[in-house]
């Protein structure tokens, strides 16, 4: 994607779509409009504003494509299938979402993102960031590990793996498997179980767990043997895990924000509720 014509007051614009024919589509639109004011320069390397199309996949995989500049870059996303949590806009609505960014002023919406560490036995050190969620799971057999909680040992967890979601994700797998929905803007963790072994020998709290921005999550498997763990839509098989941490990072994922910044309840609604009988 190339254009001339840029200037210092122009708004650095990155338009990143899936393979979908619709959403090729809306690109194109999007490119052709957007090539052709002055008020914009269509460039992936460093934008000011990302804009997604597709769906919350596609966000996702955005988010990691510039996760290292997230001081400096918003988020807009258009959704050209079902209704996404981080899409503000459907495809037919091109032309509202261009007006809208041409009336924007910088202001954003900020939420917090997971960070991950994952300590190998062989001193190997993997650092990751999650805007929905992180799992950790044992291969050959049930999953022992200590949990530890801002320092307390809290619990000796037997089961298939753990969950540990951003309130963006506690809307994701963390709900399937029984977490609580947190508003994003409340900077705070979710730890949720994924099918613990709780009976007379084996004890586990059988609740998701919500954990302050200022207390460390630490998982410290107790077997050895192969691990899995994913990062958001990223899956990675790693021997011999010694620990893996987990907290909230220093920096947030921004979106822009303008009345089109679809409320979170009415999000939570259309997904999961829709409208009533009455």
């Amino acid at each position: 994607m190339t254009q001339t014509n840029y200037t210092d007051k122009v708004t650095r614009v990155a338009i990143i779509a899936n393979g979908k024919y619709q959403s090729k589509r809306v690109a194109s639109k999007l490119f052709s409009i957007l090539k052709d004011d002055n008020d914009f320069y269509l460039s992936k390397k460093n934008p000011d504003i990302v804009i997604t199309i597709g769906g919350d996949g596609m966000l996702l995989s955005a988010f990691h494509m510039y996760e290292k500049e997230l001081d400096t870059v918003r988020f807009v996303g258009i959704h050209t299938g079902h209704l996404g949590f981080y899409t503000d806009y459907r495809d037919y609505e091109v032309d509202q979402l261009i007006e809208n960014l041409r009336a924007d002023n910088g202001q954003s919406a900020a939420y917090p993102i997971l960070k991950v560490t994952i300590y190998l036995e062989n001193g190997k050190v993997i650092k990751a960031r999650a805007l929905n969620e992180a799992t950790i799971r044992r291969i050959e057999k049930t999953m022992v590990a200590d949990v530890i909680i801002n320092k307390v040992p809290f619990e000796r967890f037997r089961g298939d793996g753990m969950l540990i979601a951003t309130p963006t994700g506690s809307t994701a797998y963390n709900k399937s498997l029984g977490g609580s929905v947190l508003h994003p803007t409340i900077e705070a963790l979710q730890l949720t179980e994924i099918s613990s072994l709780n009976n007379r020998v084996y004890r586990a709290l059988g609740s998701s767990v919500i954990i302050p921005k200022k207390d460390k999550i630490e998982i410290i498997p107790k077997r050895l043997g192969t691990y899995t763990l994913s990062v958001d839509n990223k899956t990675f098989h790693y021997k011999n895990v010694t620990k893996v941490d987990y907290s909230i990072d220093h920096h947030k994922i921004h979106f822009v924000a303008s009345e089109r910044h679809t409320s979170f309840w009415e999000r939570v609604k259309d997904a999961f509720i829709g409208e009533s009988d009455s």
